[in-house]
């Protein structure tokens, strides 16, 4: 998996809106990326709520929120439209994404991985945070690290 101290690899993935994101185009703000393994499952749902809950908070740390998965657009039109997220989910449908961060699948290699990187302004990668059980925990290390890095 790629490790903190490197830049984050460069991408660009379409967004719910059929727009596209380029990370190198976010530079100037710390991006929270996450990815995790799929939409309207009880884990994704809970992670991904938890960082709508918390968006505001991010927004005040200088931090944009996406969310990555390789579900289709039209998946996370619907995703996003019943749990109101504020963040962009990145249609990764063919996986590159999350080969190019290295990110491993879990439970014996059947299901995606989740992991969560904090990228900062200038690209470089300042936490990586690997679990599929902790779900939420993810918001809140994450948040962790931002106040740090904003001090």
């Amino acid at each position: 998996m790629l490790q903190v101290g490197q830049t984050a690899p460069d991408f660009v993935l379409k967004t719910t809106t059929g727009t596209s994101f380029r990370l190198s185009e976010a530079r100037g703000r710390h991006i929270v990326l996450f990815f995790y393994p799929k939409d309207n499952t009880p884990g994704c749902t809970a992670e991904a709520c938890a960082f709508r809950d918390e968006y505001q908070d991010f927004q005040d740390l200088g931090a944009e929120v996406i969310g990555i998965s390789g579900d289709s657009e039209e998946s996370h039109q619907k995703f996003t439209q019943k749990n109101r997220l504020p963040f962009p989910l990145l249609a990764d449908v063919d996986n590159e994404v999350r080969k190019l961060y290295e990110v491993p699948r879990a439970m014996l290699g059947l299901i995606p991985g989740r992991v969560t990187f904090v990228i900062d302004k200038k690209g470089v990668i300042r936490y990586i945070f690997n679990s599929n059980s902790a779900a939420t925990d993810h918001v809140s290390n994450t948040k962790k690290v931002l106040q740090e890095l904003e001090r």
